[in-house]
């Protein structure tokens, strides 16, 4: 909560101003929809062709639709806070400086990369027919939002302790504190080591989590699991990962092997490995990926061959995540040679014993090597070989050839939302590590906070921050609801990936020469930071799938 009331500058009448300025930028996202549309649309159809040709006009479309999305979620937060006097001074600043901001930049440009900018008038807008939609708020927004002064009353905030509302009932920022009281006292000490020396989180951590009931989160309390949000997964997944995302990303293991087996697995399936996943006692990793593939699945060639009760697989994988001590592997694998594309895949789960560094892969049929990374350790990435390892037949997902990919993509949404949480604690992390470095730094007689630079940047990375777990939010929600929300899972991933990249960066900048030292947890959270656009989708593979579904629905 706040720690101070409404500052007597702003007006009382906030979440009005921002409801009429978030209408405002989503009418113009629908026309930038439509002139988009009439680029990419041959024969009344979209043209794969075309949309490929127009990718800088396409994917600064999804840009702009993922800002107007987050100027929504800031008109929703101050909406439901302000009514209950929970829209305190701080808030009032995130909000207000983050709407200037992103009103600001959908209007004269927005950074999809650090080189490529999406503006309206590669988007067929150009700014003279683009003037119509700066209403009154809008340009109340934009000139009194991101001000110098706003910039340096958050920081002063934050400096005195200042914790911002999340927005959050009393059973969300109850299991928030738990897992943060864990993590500073379990994980945070440590991290640092652990991925220095490139070591596993050790099992006790695992095993501590599991009694924390991180594995079972969101698995029905009738297969031994908590039962509860996909909010509350992301509230976890952020916690864990401020720490390490390491831990964080522990998570996501047992959040996509659970969401397959429950959405495409048999009864017998559910029964018999639903429980063992809730309580710790069957690690699981995803085994998708395939050198030369990365994201086109359709191209897949690892294949399993049915010999009796036994699948037998050969093939290549590699990015796999914590393979070595995983009990149980969601293969991904063509069992149908003569199906082309996605029709002839199918999941095997693939129990195995859990290796040791010294004996990685201790099963017939199955080796690997690491991949050594810069960062995103604690788990280690292999590349793995298959060689006929075998897999019972009734380990078959569903127990039906040729449904993998239909069951892959339902999964999609939860990783996509979950990767968005883990960018969020990232950027949080980087927060955190920022403010208290520029507190303590002395430079020419005072600390480094005291220089505007400094703590601007601070300002604007708390500001993203807090935008990138508003839109989080506003997807497990979504999904929570049973909604269809493949789109708000991509722009909060699509989001969330960019801020918590800016926010590292910065941070490594604000401790200068340090930042560039082994020794500084920074270092560590610049190169964790770093993979948060690559997996679960490229940030330009899922400005691409955003692009295509606005484009659909036009």
């Amino acid at each position: 909560m706040s720690a101070s009331p409404a500052s007597a500058a702003v007006a009382p009448n906030l979440s009005t101003t921002l409801e009429a300025a978030a209408g405002r930028a989503r009418e113009l996202v629908a026309e930038a929809s439509r002139r988009v549309r009439s680029t990419v649309v041959e024969d009344g159809r979209l043209s794969p062709a075309r949309l490929d040709a127009e990718q800088h006009a396409t994917h600064g479309l999804a840009w702009a639709a993922t800002y107007a999305a987050a100027l929504d979620e800031l008109a929703r937060y101050a909406g439901r806070l302000e009514p209950e006097g929970r829209l305190g001074e701080v808030e009032r600043l995130l909000v207000r400086i983050g709407a200037g901001e992103y009103l600001d930049q959908l209007f004269s440009g927005i950074p999809m990369s650090q080189l490529e900018t999406a503006r309206l008038a590669e988007l067929g807008l150009p700014a003279r027919e683009a003037a119509r939609f700066r209403s009154a708020e809008v340009e109340d927004l934009i000139e009194t939002g991101n001000t110098a002064e706003n910039r340096a009353r958050l920081v002063a905030l934050l400096r005195e302790g200042a914790t911002p509302d999340a927005g959050l009932d009393d059973t969300l920022d109850s299991i928030r504190g738990e897992m943060r009281r864990f993590a500073q006292a379990e994980v945070e000490p440590h991290a640092h080591g652990w991925h220095l020396r490139n070591e596993y989180i050790p099992m006790e951590v695992i095993e501590q989590m599991a009694e924390l009931g991180v594995f079972g989160l969101t698995i029905p309390e009738e297969y031994g699991g908590l039962g509860l949000s996909k909010v509350s997964m992301c509230v976890v997944s952020e916690e864990l990962s401020r720490a390490y995302i390491g831990v964080g990303s522990l998570g996501t293991r047992s959040e996509i092997a659970a969401e397959l087996i429950l959405g495409g697995g048999t009864d017998e399936q559910k029964r018999r490995f639903l429980p063992r996943i809730a309580s710790g006692e069957l690690l699981p990793t995803a085994v998708f990926t395939e050198p030369n593939t990365g994201s086109d699945l359709a191209s897949l060639r690892t294949r399993a061959v049915r010999e009796g009760d036994t699948w037998r697989v050969h093939g290549a994988k590699t990015w796999i995540t914590h393979p070595v001590r995983a009990d149980i592997m969601t293969l991904l694998v063509r069992t149908n040679p003569d199906q082309p594309g996605y029709r002839g895949l199918s999941i095997l789960l693939g129990e195995k014993p859990r290796g040791t560094d010294q004996d990685p892969f201790p099963v017939e049929g199955l080796t690997g090597g690491e991949i050594e990374v810069l960062g995103y350790r604690g788990m280690k990435e292999y590349e793995l070989s298959f060689d006929g390892f075998a897999v019972p037949a009734d380990n078959l997902l569903g127990g039906v050839e040729g449904e993998g990919f239909r069951q892959l993509m339902a999964t999609f949404e939860s990783a996509r939302i979950q990767t968005a949480a883990r960018a969020v604690g990232v950027a949080q992390s980087a927060v955190d590590v920022a403010l208290r470095y520029a507190e303590e730094r002395q430079q020419f007689g005072r600390a480094l906070v005291a220089f505007p630079r400094v703590a601007d940047k601070i300002a604007l990375m708390a500001v993203e921050t807090h935008i990138a777990r508003l839109l989080t939010y506003f997807a497990g929600r979504s999904k929570d609801e049973g909604r269809r929300c493949d789109l708000e899972a991509g722009m909060a991933k699509l989001l969330g990936a960019r801020v918590a990249w800016a926010a590292a960066d910065n941070a490594v900048q604000i401790h200068g020469g340090n930042g560039f030292a082994l020794e500084y947890p920074v270092s560590r959270i610049l190169c964790d930071a770093r993979i948060l656009s690559i997996f679960e989708g490229a940030a330009e593979i899922q400005a691409q799938v955003i692009a295509r579904r606005l484009l659909e629905n036009q």
